[in-house]
Formats: structure tokens, sequence, C-alpha cells
């Protein structure tokens, strides 16, 4: 399976996170705050928002929380983009 991170393709495995292929990739951060501060996974629950990307052009996805799908289109964001 893959997924396209920022124009990247990444690899991962049925039923991973798309935080867990970011961080199996070697990032630790892809969400930036309004001070320029990087966040990633935090709690790694869903009880934080830390960990927010935008999935198929829906923005405000936790990563720690969804699955992985073939061919998703994962986009990071920063606090101006919401």
């Amino acid at each position: 399976m893959e997924i396209d991170v920022d124009g990247e393709r990444l690899a991962g495995l049925e039923g991973q996170t798309v935080a867990g292929i970011l961080l199996a990739a070697g990032r630790a951060s892809w969400r930036t705050t309004r001070s320029g501060a990087p966040r990633g996974v935090f709690c790694g629950i869903g009880a934080c928002f830390d960990c927010l990307v935008t999935v198929n052009g829906v923005p405000d996805v936790r990563a720690c929380r969804r699955r992985a799908a073939d061919g998703d289109e994962i986009r990071t964001q920063s606090r101006e983009d919401t």
C-alpha cells in the first residue's frame, strides 16, 4: 500500500494509521502551530489534536486515528491553513 504525503510516495501496511506510516518514514512532525512550532504525534490515542493532517481534501483529520488507505493523498497543515 502507498500513500502520497505532500507529493512524496510512502509505503505502508494494511491497517496502519497515517501517523504510523509517517513515523516509520522518519517524520516526527507534520503540522505547525501559529508560532511555527512543529507538531506530530503527542498522545497517540486521538485525545489531543497535535497530529492533524488533511486527508483527500478533508482538513483536521487526526493522523493517529485514521487508518491509511491505498492511494490516500495526505497534506501537512499549518495554523494558517485553517
